[in-house]
């Protein structure tokens, strides 16, 4: 879960820079099938917060 909540934050940065217009042509491409997430790349943190607990939850140690 931890790799996933890396990666929605990654996500989550990316579609920030998207809404930006910082990366170019992916970014242009990335706002076309991800509006909803460009608009408000936040909701895309909450899940990476909510992956992050999850997996601090069940992890056995």
């Amino acid at each position: 879960m931890y790799f996933v909540a890396a990666v929605l934050a990654v996500l989550s940065g990316l579609f920030y820079a998207a809404s930006h217009h910082e990366i170019g042509s992916l970014g242009a491409t990335m706002c076309s099938y991800g509006g909803t997430f460009c608009d408000n790349p936040f909701l895309v943190l909450v899940g990476a917060g909510l992956a992050a607990a999850w997996g601090m939850f069940v992890s056995v140690r």
